[in-house]
C-alpha cells in the first residue's frame, strides 16, 4: 500500500497513474493496434507460415509497427523487467481466441538459451503461456524445446543474418500424435518458429498451430 502511494503504477504510454494490475490507461488502450484475426481462418501470419511449414491455425494479438504502442508493450515485456506484462497480454488474448472444440493438446513457448535466461532473469513467454494454460485448461511444457546455441537478440540482427540461422533447436523428449500450439512474442521472418515447428513435426505425427503476441509485417 505504501509502495503504491510512493511509486504508483503508470501507463507505459502517457504516464498517467493507473490501477496496479493494468498496463495502459483506458484512453491509451484504444490506441493499441489489435489484429482481430480469426484463429481458424486465413490471416497474414497463416499465409507466411504456410510458405515455411505445414500449419493448422494461427493468431496474432497485435500488429508490431514502427513507433506504435504495441512495440512499446513488447519491449516492456522483454527488456524492462516487467514479466507480469505477460499475464495481462494473455488475458487480452483469451478474450479474442476461442478454440471451440479444437483445443491444442499442449502449449509450448519459444525457449531462451540458459545464458540468455540468466541474463534476463526470466523468459518473457513463460507467464504468458502459463496464464493461457489456465484460461483454456490446456497443459504447457517449458522443457520440450531446447535452444542449442546462444546468440544476440533477433531484434539486433539484420534480416539476412536471421535467415541464415539453421536449426538452433532440438526436442528433449519423445512426442507424437499431438497438436502443439507454439507461442512466440513477435513473428518477423518466421525463421525461429519454422525451425521449432519442423523439429516437432519430425519428432512424430504432430500438428502445429501458432500464436504470437505481435505480427511484424
Amino acid at each position: 500500500m505504501i509502495l503504491d502511494l510512493l511509486f504508483p503504477n503508470r501507463c507505459i504510454h502517457c504516464n498517467r497513474i493507473i490501477e496496479p494490475d493494468l498496463l495502459v490507461c483506458e484512453i491509451c488502450f484504444h490506441h493499441i493496434h489489435f489484429t482481430h484475426f480469426d484463429y481458424f481462418e486465413n490471416n497474414p501470419v497463416k499465409e507466411k507460415c504456410k510458405l515455411l511449414f505445414p500449419v493448422e491455425n494461427t493468431f496474432a494479438l497485435m500488429q508490431f509497427e514502427k513507433e506504435n504502442l504495441s512495440r512499446k508493450i513488447i519491449h516492456e515485456l522483454k527488456y524492462k523487467n516487467r514479466e507480469r506484462t505477460g499475464k495481462i497480454l494473455a488475458d487480452w488474448t483469451a478474450e479474442q481466441v476461442n478454440f471451440k472444440n479444437e483445443k491444442p493438446d499442449l502449449l509450448v513457448s519459444v525457449p531462451l538459451h540458459p545464458k540468455k535466461l540468466k541474463e534476463r532473469g526470466y523468459n518473457q513467454l513463460h507467464l504468458f503461456t502459463e496464464t493461457l494454460a489456465k484460461h483454456y485448461n490446456i497443459p504447457f511444457d517449458h522443457r520440450l524445446i531446447k535452444r542449442n546455441h546462444y546468440s544476440k537478440a533477433q531484434a539486433l540482427k539484420d534480416k539476412k543474418h536471421r535467415l541464415k540461422t539453421i536449426n538452433p533447436f532440438s526436442i528433449t523428449q519423445p512426442i507424437t500424435g499431438k497438436h502443439i500450439l507454439l507461442i512466440d512474442d513477435v513473428f518477423t521472418t518466421g525463421n525461429t518458429i519454422s525451425s521449432i515447428a519442423w523439429e516437432i513435426i519430425k519428432a512424430g505425427d504432430n500438428k502445429i498451430s501458432i500464436l504470437v503476441i505481435a505480427n511484424d509485417e
